[in-house]
């Protein structure tokens, strides 16, 4: 009667290097999707950081009977937002409120962060 010695199991070099080539392949079609869907996603929150700022500009306007040549500050427009905090864009932007008839202007418009017409 033989007895055969047990098995090892395990995996071989190929298997293992087939399985990290598939792992990279993944990760080079998801990364830059990832990176894609980021950046839209903080371009549309700064658009409706923008639009809330506008609408706080026109309620101001209409509460304190300004024109449309007059121009709010932050502070004004506090209690016009939502919590009481002036929105920031979500890229380290700068936004300029402007007159109450003019867009609220964000300086990484250049990136899309633009109130659409």
């Amino acid at each position: 009667m033989r007895l055969t010695p047990p098995q090892r199991g395990g995996f071989t070099l190929l298997e293992i290097m087939i399985v990290v080539t598939i792992i990279g392949l993944l990760a080079a079609i998801a990364i830059p999707n990832f990176v894609r869907a980021r950046k839209k996603t903080q371009q549309n929150h700064c658009v409706n950081n923008l639009r809330q700022v506008d609408g706080a500009k026109h309620q101001w306007a209409l509460e304190n009977r300004k024109t449309d040549a007059d121009t709010p500050s932050e502070d004004e427009l506090k209690f016009y937002v939502q919590r009481s905090l002036f929105p920031t864009c979500p890229t380290s932007g700068t936004y300029t409120i402007g007159a109450v008839a003019t867009d609220p202007i964000c300086s990484k418009s250049a990136d899309g962060h633009v109130l659409p017409p």
